[in-house]
């Protein structure tokens, strides 16, 4: 074969992979995972990124809601969203303590222009979409979200929105409905496109890290807390997906499942959500290292006063109470009093071991409420830092509840390499250890027909991924071309 047609081979091959690729980008609902990297070199950046994450998760979507002036988020997880008719690409933060969807829109004030992450920013415009509608403050999504009647906001004015999230950053605008495009499981490891009226935020003002400084901005961000103004409860609320979602984060090959229906298979325990909570809030009753049951206050994990322990798979490490942290560091230390200790980036203790770390570490077990156990095994707690190197994930809590006591935060450190239901129809959850790169059984509640999801890991596939890929599935109650209500 001659030269040249060796170059007509290779850029049909390269015509047919890219044509492959696009086609099934349009498949899926892609979820990114910023992965700052177990061996990183500045490991500080995931102290850094976990703090500033709990300055917007510990607060709440409110009119006037203040926050507590930690410093910004930088994001772990985004999604490309298809809105508006034609359909054009948004990439918006995952944000799981937060509940309304909003995109920065045309005409804003310190809007980001550009991303250092490599994707193209969008600004939405309503009047570029066909299905484009108002949301005035006399309709029920406007009313039912603020609890009654917004002050002087007259029925010809559209329903404002604003939010102050905790680390000073904040967002003001006002809601639109449009078409969101998502998609459908409809056979074994295979979705349709399909497309359903949201009503969304359309930021008209950003400051702080949401504004035009950040370097790492997005479009917007997709809360999935559990108000009714979410996207999963607006989907739940017109029949077509029960409110239960699912994720599995596969921290070997990266990768993982994110899918919104009921699982079927594997079976998942659980316990019941704290109620009335802004977050995923459990009881947590006690915890476990080599079979010891550490010796605690009885009051340590209460639930009131918004405690507890909560569950976001959007924060890297797990957190804990100082005298949490130093007993099960003296437990899972207790084995191997000859290790020289010391700290890296003045966070994390580190020290030097050349064996298997599963053999030589004891697993920690989390005993909640209902006998629902969650291991974690040295792999997951003990991290490479360099070579031989070994460092501790577990960290001190920074973040304190009303009452002034040290929260507890449990965030990829335990939950990767599980599949972790969150199901709100029976306000539970609940999680189980599985092969993330696999896949799990989902049903359709109206038919009753079982499918197949797939994990994905599709990094290579575009240029703009810089992390571990997660698919972020709706698993639909009905098949509909369009809704309007």
């Amino acid at each position: 074969m001659d030269l040249r047609s060796v170059v007509i081979l290779v850029v049909v091959v390269v015509e047919i992979c890219w044509t492959i690729i696009s086609v099934n980008s349009n498949l899926v609902f892609e979820v990114e995972r910023r992965d700052f990297g177990w061996n990183s070199n500045n490991l500080s950046e995931m102290i850094s990124h976990d703090v500033r994450r709990r300055g917007r998760f510990l607060s709440a979507l409110d009119l006037n809601l203040g926050g507590n002036g930690l410093p910004t988020n930088t994001g772990l997880y985004f999604t490309k969203l298809g809105i508006g008719s034609p359909s054009k690409d948004y990439y918006v933060q995952v944000d799981t303590g937060s509940d309304i969807l909003w995109v920065n829109c045309a005409n804003c004030i310190n809007c980001p222009k550009r991303s250092s992450i490599g994707i193209e920013l969008t600004l939405y415009d309503p009047r570029d979409s066909k299905t484009s509608d108002s949301v005035y403050c006399d309709q029920e999504f406007c009313t039912s979200t603020y609890d009654g009647p917004i002050p002087g906001c007259k029925s010809d004015t559209q329903c404002p929105y604003s939010i102050t999230y905790g680390d000073g950053s904040a967002t003001k605008g006002y809601y639109v409905k449009d078409n969101l495009t998502f998609n459908r499981v409809d056979g074994n490891l295979h979705t349709t496109p399909q497309n359903s009226s949201i009503v969304f935020g359309c930021g008209a003002v950003q400051s702080g890290t949401l504004g035009s400084s950040s370097e790492q901005a997005l479009d917007g961000i997709i809360g999935f807390g559990q108000a009714n103004s979410s996207v999963l409860s607006q989907l739940a609320a017109s029949g077509k997906v029960k409110k239960i979602f699912s994720h599995c984060l596969d921290n070997i090959r990266g990768g993982g499942i994110f899918a919104i229906g009921e699982v079927v298979e594997p079976k998942v325990k659980t316990t019941p959500l704290v109620p009335k909570m802004a977050h995923y809030n459990v009881v947590l009753k006690d915890i476990e290292v080599d079979g010891y049951v550490l010796q605690l206050p009885t009051d340590i994990f209460d639930s009131g006063n918004g405690k507890g322990t909560i569950i976001d798979s959007g924060t890297t490490l797990a957190y804990l109470p100082s005298m949490v942290y130093d007993q099960i560091l003296t437990k899972v230390l207790a084995q191997h009093s000859g290790l020289k200790l010391y700290l890296v980036e003045q966070q994390f203790t580190c020290f030097q071991y050349t064996g298997n770390v599963d053999s030589g570490f004891p697993v920690v077990k989390f005993h909640f409420e209902d006998s629902l156990s969650l291991n974690v095994y040295p792999h997951d707690y003990l991290f490479t830092y360099k070579d031989d190197i070994r460092c501790v994930g577990w960290q001190k809590s920074v973040a304190q509840t009303k009452d002034g006591k040290d929260m507890t935060l449990l965030g990829d450190l335990v939950l990767s390499n599980k599949l972790v239901v969150y199901d709100l129809e029976n306000m539970a959850i609940g999680w189980t250890d599985y092969n993330c790169s696999s896949s799990i059984k989902v049903k359709d509640a109206s038919t009753g027909v079982i499918h197949t999801v797939g994990a994905h890991d599709i990094s290579s596939a575009s240029t703009f991924l810089i992390g571990r890929i997660l698919t972020f599935i709706f698993l639909l109650t009905t098949i509909l071309n369009s809704l309007t209500n």
